[in-house]
């Protein structure tokens, strides 16, 4: 099993990140020789050439494969060990530090902004990181231990995860051009959606798309003109007349735009869980933001 050293992998970052040795070694206060040899030695380690070194004419350095792959891994572990540093580092008293969320865009994130204010009064020295993605996403970072809490929809694997079901639920509906054949219906069926070129959320697709059996349709069977991660870019889509995004309620405001939101009907809703690893043992911070949570979801 290869061990590697901390130390070294900044000084890989910095070599990465500035692309040249000399002006690595000149912000590490290193002499170039003893950063090669230090980088050289790493390579030997690992057995895997993680830079290409420029020609006679250039000092640029590139990464290869596996560089950027450590490059990657890198700056997940660094990120970790400064945490963990800080966590420590702490006084015994104090509730202060770093939380760590990702999440999918949905109302019900508002009950979790509505957490981090109370948070905020009662410990200022708090800060809450928010990283914006899909389930896939979530796990991701969930798994590799960079966050303390992800938000999910769909079902949770309780033999890997304890989680928490949060009240409100997000109605899914339609995104279209207010110009769009559909604009002047108060809602939409299925029946009207199944013709029209679509754009669906990954976010769903890890359930299987709901939409799916809504429309009662394969995805075969449908148009599917693009998938979005972040809803923004899907409305800009939507705005550009690529199709119809199907997404939740709340998200875009559509109020002096070209763009108008239509529910469907029957009206399709889903849920979601705050969610953790089992067994993880929290930082005060992250163990007191889970305490207001829970205040918070009690108080409705």
């Amino acid at each position: 099993m290869v061990w590697l050293e901390i130390r070294v992998l900044e000084y890989f970052l910095a070599v990465a990140r500035e692309q040249s040795i000399s002006a690595a070694a000149a912000s590490l206060h290193l002499s170039q020789p003893t950063l090669s040899t230090q980088l050289k030695g790493l390579e030997e380690e690992l057995g895997k050439q993680l830079l290409v070194r420029g020609t006679k004419g250039s000092r640029r350095v590139t990464l290869t494969e596996e560089g950027m792959l450590l490059r990657k891994r890198a700056e997940e572990i660094i990120s970790l060990v400064q945490r963990t540093e800080q966590e420590i580092a702490q006084p015994e008293e104090a509730v202060a530090g770093e939380v760590f969320i990702a999440a999918g865009e949905t109302e019900a994130f508002r009950l979790v902004a509505r957490t981090v204010r109370r948070l905020r009064l009662s410990c200022p020295e708090v800060r809450v990181h928010i990283a914006s993605g899909n389930a896939t996403f979530v796990l991701e970072q969930l798994e590799r231990g960079l966050i303390d809490f992800g938000i999910l929809y769909g079902a949770v694997d309780r033999t890997r995860y304890e989680a928490m079901e949060l009240p409100l639920r997000d109605q899914f509906g339609v995104l279209m051009r207010r110009d769009a054949p559909l604009a002047e219906r108060p809602f939409i069926t299925p029946e009207e959606l199944r013709d029209k070129p679509l754009i669906l959320s990954r976010q769903e697709e890890r359930d299987g798309w709901p939409i799916l059996s809504w429309l009662g349709r394969e995805i075969s069977q449908l148009t599917i003109a693009a998938t979005y991660t972040l809803i923004y870019n899907a409305s800009l889509l939507v705005d550009e007349g690529v199709g119809y995004a199907v997404c939740f309620d709340h998200l875009v405001h559509t109020e002096g735009t070209g763009l108008t939101f239509k529910p469907l009907s029957p009206p399709l809703e889903a849920g979601a869980s705050v969610v953790w690893k089992k067994y993880q043992s929290f930082s005060r911070a992250a163990g007191r933001f889970l305490e207001e949570l829970r205040r918070e979801k009690e108080r409705g």
